[in-house]
């Protein structure tokens, strides 16, 4: 029989279940990961990893069947070739009260399994920016308390990437890049050039290993990572955390586990446990421990929030601020420009990079000030098109299918990914009138974004245009393909950190002010956004949340 007693309870196996996993059995804690959905075991159930397109039966597309069952899936992400890696949403739905495009991964893993990889830290630009601007509230860290954070995960995890030696975007402990093409050199150099260095081109940094690791070989440039990666080669629980976990022999592992309560004594004002509903048999169990991490993703560690120890605050636990819930954030993106370049069509590129270039944020830094708070930054790439051009052409004939067997003209693109501000109302909260598989409330979302992000959004499109005219591009085309929140798939806030408990849900490190041994470490913990990917700054606080806690354990103050 498995033990109901433990040191440590994880909720949640994503990104940072797995890093709270990975550390706490390392610093010789007993812990238990609880995932609410199946176990994937790795390369070992990355069963489409290595298929051939004509292998799938249709072609990776999407049926109506499959846009019938997945309504919110199908508005980006719906495919055949990772379906088994998405939420069931008719089991587990959720009440939009506007439009949010809630993006989940319910299995061992998480998101972790399907995550664009792009791994940037953050800098005092980004965790000054409410003190400064004077907007919600201000963090209760800094760069420094994370740096040495962002060293020791980033050296685990495997990031590569470049040294820029950009104050807005620190360097880290990286392996070798990615090259840059011909296409992203030649509007690099040109860039540089025009802009006199205050906007670059740089290569994505990636938790994509580019050296070997424990377990791990290196890129295969396959570009396949959202099918899971048979070498390891990118970052994910099932390569990475989870192997390092499991190799302490302190770690238990119970997947089909919904945690529906952290159970808490009021008289000790501390957690004690959790219910765990067993998603296959709908029996209940109790399991105890002397701290419990919450990493069950955004909003699903504010669910639970919500429903734990409610006989104490009617909100749930980590309420009494009035913040629980509220100040939800994501990134708004699909907007930039795309434009020709000539002078290359003698040349091509190695390989399926899984990974393009970032041109980091400039606007409201160094003296630029513009008619809205904050900034913005760039992902895209060179490339040279292929066969599909000719799916929109008219044609017939031996010269057109040789012309369309030949690579196409050179192109250089890239989409903004701007900053979303902190907002009160930005909220959820439970529906009781609507429940999902297993008799439970879901969440109710109510967000939107604002007059900020629209202003953003100008400059968003604008600059990139401009940019590519300046370095040369030519048939230079704007887009904005609309955003809704959730698209971005960073959900950020309704726990955030804060100097305040009247103020604030959790502590400088991640405490849950009304119950100091509950820690929350996902992005529910997010005082506001940045624009730079948020992953990499979730495994550095759950990385020192983790290491604080077993000090206050060894010193029994939990």
């Amino acid at each position: 029989m498995q033990s109901a007693s433990y040191d440590a309870i994880v909720v949640g196996s994503g990104i940072s279940g797995g890093w709270a996993a990975k550390e706490l059995t390392e610093k010789g804690l007993r812990v238990l990961l609880l995932e609410r959905g199946r176990n994937v075991e790795h390369i070992k159930d990355y069963v489409n990893a290595t298929k051939a397109p004509w292998e799938y039966l249709h072609r990776g597309g999407a049926t109506r069947a499959m846009e019938e069952a997945y309504q919110v899936l199908k508005r980006s992400f719906l495919n055949e070739k990772n379906l088994a890696f998405w939420v069931n949403e008719k089991e587990s739905p959720y009440t939009e009260v506007k439009r949010f495009d809630w993006i989940r991964g319910y299995q061992v893993g998480g998101r972790s399994l399907m995550w664009g990889r792009q791994s940037y830290r953050w800098s005092d630009f980004d965790f000054d920016a409410n003190a400064r601007d004077g907007i919600a509230i201000d963090w209760p860290i800094r760069y420094n308390d994370l740096a040495p954070w962002y060293d020791h995960v980033e050296r685990h995890a495997g990031i590569s990437g470049s040294l820029d030696a950009l104050p807005q975007l620190p360097d880290g402990q990286f392996q070798p890049a990615m090259p840059l093409n011909c296409g992203e050199e030649l509007i690099a150099g040109r860039l540089k050039k025009a802009f006199g260095g205050k906007r670059q081109v740089i290569i994505g940094r990636t938790a994509n290993a580019t050296r070997p690791l424990e377990g791990r070989a290196p890129c295969q440039y396959r570009d396949a990572c959202w099918l899971g990666c048979p070498y390891g080669a990118y970052f994910s629980t099932q390569s990475s955390t989870l192997p390092a976990a499991a190799k302490t022999g302190k770690l238990t592992l119970k997947p089909w586990s919904i945690v529906i309560e952290v159970l808490f004594d009021k008289d000790r004002k501390r957690a004690t446990g959790v219910r765990v509903l067993d998603a296959l048999t709908d029996q209940t169990s109790d399991y105890t421990a002397k701290v419990v991490f919450i990493c069950a993703s955004t909003l699903n560690s504010t669910w639970l929030l919500m429903r734990s120890a409610t006989d104490v605050w009617p909100g749930g636990l980590g309420s009494s601020s009035g913040e629980l819930g509220h100040n939800l954030m994501d990134h708004h993106f699909r907007c930039g420009a795309e434009g020709q370049l000539v002078g290359l069509d003698d040349k091509y590129y190695y390989g399926r990079r899984p990974n393009g270039i970032y041109i980091p944020r400039y606007r409201n830094l160094f003296g630029d000030k513009r008619h809205y708070l904050r900034g913005f930054g760039y992902q895209g790439s060179a490339s040279r098109e292929g066969w599909s051009r000719a799916v929109k052409e008219l044609g017939i004939g031996a010269a057109f299918k040789d012309e369309t067997a030949s690579p196409g003209s050179w192109k250089f693109g890239a989409t903004a990914f701007g900053e979303m501000l902190p907002n009160h109302s930005n909220s959820v909260g439970l529906d009781n009138n609507k429940k999902d598989k297993w008799g439970l409330p879901v969440l109710k979302i109510d967000c939107a974004t604002g007059e900020n992000e629209r202003l953003m959004r100008r400059d968003m499109i604008a600059d990139m245009a401009e940019m590519l005219e300046q370095t040369g591009a030519k048939m230079v085309k704007t887009f904005d393909a609309g955003y809704f929140p959730g698209m971005g798939i960073h959900e950020m806030g309704t726990a955030r950190m804060g100097r305040d408990p009247k103020t604030s849900v959790l502590n400088a490190h991640n405490q849950v002010w009304d119950a100091p041994n509950v820690f929350v470490t996902d992005g529910a913990c997010m005082t506001s956004s940045a624009c730079q990917n948020p992953s990499l700054t979730y495994m550095a606080i759950t990385a020192r949340a983790a290491a604080f806690a077993v000090d206050e354990l060894n010193r029994r103050n939990l």
